[in-house]
């Protein structure tokens, strides 16, 4: 009986080495996928507080946790488990199905230099193109939909970089590596965006302290620092976020056409990149990289410019009719 019972406790000793060490394989190739998916992690964490700018103080954090939640959700409960039956079924449908969620990037960004470039002009668009907000709940609503829908594309960026970057292995290892990148890049990039938008209440707070001594003097400094900065910030980064929407989709797109298209177009790329970089060897990653998002950039512009027109005149319109006739 006590010979049974140690047998038992060493194949459960066994086992546990074995989970131990499937948890930590799974832990490590989410870092190195995770870190392969940076590019766009900061693009995500750019793009979010734009959609906070403009609504009351006690909004921002519940903005941001509903936008969090449903970044999750469409990583959970939709991007992993149709990354993995795409991976098996059909591979080959993933790369069309990124170069229209990149599409839909340009569209969104070239809007907004659109709005910031010719306001006038996108007064117009915004007229033809959505509905009128008739109270600020809807408003909020609507911000929060549009937010979620473009994290949506870039969240599905982000999965299948990290698939792409998994060893091949079981299914069930690829999807908790899927699961454990969703819920790390989720958290971190929602909670960087939380400290953002609610920096300037911090500093308030801190400009507000009365103590006489040294220390009140410094938080006092650092809270008139964080009021006076965080403007400038937030700006910084809506446009930084806008010129994230057009490199990343037209990187994407890009991407695509070395596979389904002309391949030619992303070698001149390359070669471009290289040739940039050969001048300054100190500097060469970085110019590489400069010099093909630049490229991606204006491929961006340019892919945005025609669809807005597209969306204008053709797709919005018939959504409304489509709209109308299913009340």
């Amino acid at each position: 009986m006590s010979i049974g019972l140690i047998a038992l406790l060493d194949d459960v000793a066994a086992l546990a080495k074995v989970a131990a060490a499937s948890l930590d394989d799974v832990a490590g190739q989410a870092a190195k996928a995770g870190v392969k998916a940076a590019g766009v992690v900061i693009d995500d964490t750019a793009v979010t507080p734009g959609y906070v700018i403009g609504f009351a103080a006690k909004r921002e954090l519940p903005i941001v946790g509903k936008i969090a939640v449903g970044s999750l959700r469409n990583k959970i409960l939709i991007l992993l488990p149709a990354a993995l039956l795409l991976s098996y079924f059909l591979p080959w449908i993933i790369t069309p199905i990124l170069m229209l969620g990149g599409a839909y990037l340009c569209y969104e960004g070239t809007e907004k230099v659109v709005e910031a470039v010719l306001p006038d002009r996108a007064h117009e668009h915004e007229a033809r193109t959505e509905s009128v907000a008739l109270s600020p709940k809807t408003f909020e609503d609507e911000k929060v939909a549009s937010a979620i829908k473009t994290d949506f594309i870039l969240s599905a960026e982000i999965m299948a970089i990290t698939l792409a970057a998994i060893p091949a292995g079981s299914v069930v290892t690829q999807a908790l590596v899927l699961a454990v990148v969703a819920i790390g890049i989720t958290a971190a990039v929602y909670g960087v965006v939380a400290l953002i938008v609610k920096a300037d209440d911090v500093g308030l707070a801190l400009a507000r302290n009365e103590q006489p001594s040294v220390t009140g003097r410094i938080s006092r400094a650092l809270g008139r620092a964080l009021v006076l900065g965080m403007p400038i910030l937030l700006k910084l980064l809506s446009a930084v976020g806008t010129a994230a929407m057009i490199w990343v989709g037209g990187g994407i797109v890009l991407h695509g056409l070395e596979v389904y298209g002309p391949s030619q177009i992303q070698h001149a790329v390359e070669s471009a990149a290289r040739a940039v970089a050969s001048l300054v060897p100190a500097l060469g990653p970085v110019l590489e990289w400069t010099t093909i998002a630049a490229i991606s950039g204006v491929i961006g512009l340019a892919i945005g410019g025609v669809l807005l027109p597209v969306v204008e005149f053709v797709v919005s319109p018939a959504w409304k009719r489509i709209k109308r006739l299913a009340r």
